[in-house]
């Protein structure tokens, strides 16, 4: 069965957008298929295993964009729901881009309840800055008081 099959999110939110797009919390909607497919393609992500995936998934408020019961695009926020999000694994399928979808599943992260009056979000991103900017992504205020650590390499032996 392709279905992720985890429990549901209390409170879990649904959202219908003008493109017949709808956007929910609700996990088992979520087609693990689907977000493990593109995300082992993805340029951050790539190689990523299935188990990761489902494991990062049951840890993140996660959000799946649908067209009836096709699960279109994905998007994942990891918070303590109080302070700071970050946003992490947003796409949508190739074959339904310029629909609107990045945008609706924003739009839902952005006004869900659980992820109001948070003092920061964060999230990064090679070629989507025009969808983050719209609603109020800009570059860090103080870059030289970030640090990271990344291994390149993750998923490969």
């Amino acid at each position: 069965m392709s279905r992720q099959a985890s429990e549901r999110e209390p409170g879990h939110t649904s959202k219908t957008t003008e493109a017949s797009i709808v956007v929910t919390t609700d996990r088992a909607r979520f087609d693990l298929d689907v977000i493990h497919g593109f995300l082992t393609r993805s340029y951050w992500a790539e190689g990523i295993p299935r188990e990761t995936v489902a494991r990062s998934m049951e840890h993140s408020l996660c959000f799946g964009a649908f067209d009836g019961d096709r699960q279109v695009g994905f998007a994942r926020v990891i918070s303590d729901r109080t302070t700071y999000a970050y946003i992490s694994d947003v796409f949508t399928l190739e074959s339904d881009r310029k629909r609107g979808i990045g945008k609706s599943l924003m739009a839902a992260i952005m006004s869900h309840p659980e992820l109001q009056g948070l003092r920061r979000w964060t999230l990064a991103t090679r070629d989507a800055h025009g969808l983050y900017r719209q609603f109020g992504f800009g570059a860090p205020a103080h870059p030289d008081r970030q640090m990271e650590i990344l291994d390149r390499t993750p998923y490969h032996a």
